[in-house]
């Protein structure tokens, strides 16, 4: 039972947060934005209790502090608020974590903060998008959790825990790596897929008309923020330019097989990519 303060309330924030006052973790919710009309609707749909822009008092206040912004705005505010804080815990929702973790490595409050990553989302934004149990059976990666305060470590468990995730400890530098190829790749794949379509096939009402729920589901991501995914790549670049350098290799043995009418080697490259039933159920 805390005073839990989230930096940005849009989807990740505010349905972490609805998630916790839900499931009586959190019993007060201030919210801090740069964009007071994300505060009024945040407080309109009761994913805060009040809304403020003094990120100061709103930490001092606070038993666990959320920064839920994007990567490079994290950068900046993760050592001024880390500057804030007493005994206080701090996490991110971030989906990178090595360079985060680089900035604050010889803070003299990094053991207050513990870096996770909540994988889930959808490819929606703001308030708006926030949803309840939205984390419920998904998995919470928590990084470098051992230059951790063991009680700030032992209190987010406890919120992962309450909000029924599954939980996954990884240096941040393998953590970047693996989720260049299961969420990353995702992300840019969608955008170039979008591209493609929208070049190939200008008539918009025949895209509607014929999209089909495979189509829709492959490019869904297409919608996601600019903000929130270009600092993404920016921080794992290295990761996803490694990935996308797979990714096209295989795409292009895909077209020279089809090039060459090898409906065989066609059919096996299929079959070795069903395999991914055995992990994905």
């Amino acid at each position: 039972m805390m005073t839990v303060t989230v930096v940005g309330v849009g989807l990740i924030g505010g349905s972490l947060v609805l998630s916790m006052k839900q499931h009586g973790v959190a019993t007060h919710v201030i919210g801090v934005d740069h964009d007071p009309t994300h505060l009024r609707e945040a407080a309109a749909r009761h994913l805060i209790d009040e809304g403020t822009t003094d990120l100061s008092a709103a930490v001092r206040r606070a038993d666990l502090i959320i920064l839920a912004v994007p990567m490079d705005a994290l950068l900046s505010l993760l050592p001024e608020v880390l500057d804030m804080v007493d005994n206080q815990v701090v996490i991110d929702v971030g989906s990178t974590k090595k360079a985060l973790l680089d900035v604050v490595r010889t803070h003299p409050k990094r053991s207050r903060f513990v870096a996770v990553h909540p994988m889930a989302g959808t490819e929606f934004s703001g308030p708006e998008a926030a949803v309840p149990e939205l984390f419920r059976d998904k998995t919470l990666v928590l990084c470098d959790a051992e230059d951790s305060a063991a009680d700030a470590v032992a209190q987010v468990e406890h919120v992962a825990d309450a909000l029924g995730m599954r939980r996954v400890y990884l240096g941040g530098a393998e953590h970047d790596m693996h989720v260049a190829y299961v969420s990353h790749i995702s992300h840019i794949t969608s955008f170039a897929l979008a591209l493609t379509v929208l070049e190939k096939e200008r008539d918009e009402q025949r895209i509607f008309e014929l999209a089909s729920t495979g189509f829709s589901s492959t490019v869904r991501l297409a919608k996601s923020s600019s903000a929130m995914w270009v600092p993404i790549f920016r921080q794992n670049r290295e990761n996803v330019l490694d990935v996308l350098d797979e990714h096209l290799r295989q795409l292009q043995h895909m077209r020279d097989v089809l090039a060459q009418e090898d409906y065989s080697a066609f059919t096996d490259l299929i079959h070795q990519a069903n395999h991914i039933k055995r992990i994905l159920k």
